[in-house]
């Protein structure tokens, strides 16, 4: 599913508009986005929980040469699916 097909699926389900149903889903986008960047965590009951987890800096290869590199420290986005979005896939 791409964004054009979640955006109909969501107007259709809540019946309003596909051009209001866009508006919603890049609010909601935006949201958990200024969320992640500012370190909180963004939790949906049953659906799942975004966060955001520090990684170390590390050494690393080259697979090319093998030379030895240094890979800077990063934040990464996380999800971790909610009890009742994994009972729903399985």
């Amino acid at each position: 599913m791409n964004k054009a097909e979640l955006i109909e699926a969501m107007a259709e389900s809540a019946d309003i508009s596909k051009a209001a149903a866009g508006r919603a889903l890049d609010g909601m986008v935006d949201a958990v986005t200024k969320a992640m960047k500012e370190g909180d965590t963004l939790s949906l009951v049953g659906f799942g929980t975004f966060s955001v987890k520090e990684r170390a800096a590390r050494e690393g290869r080259n697979p090319q040469t093998g030379e030895t590199i240094k890979i800077k420290a990063s934040r990464i986005p996380s999800f971790k699916a909610g009890k009742a979005l994994k009972d729903a896939i399985n």
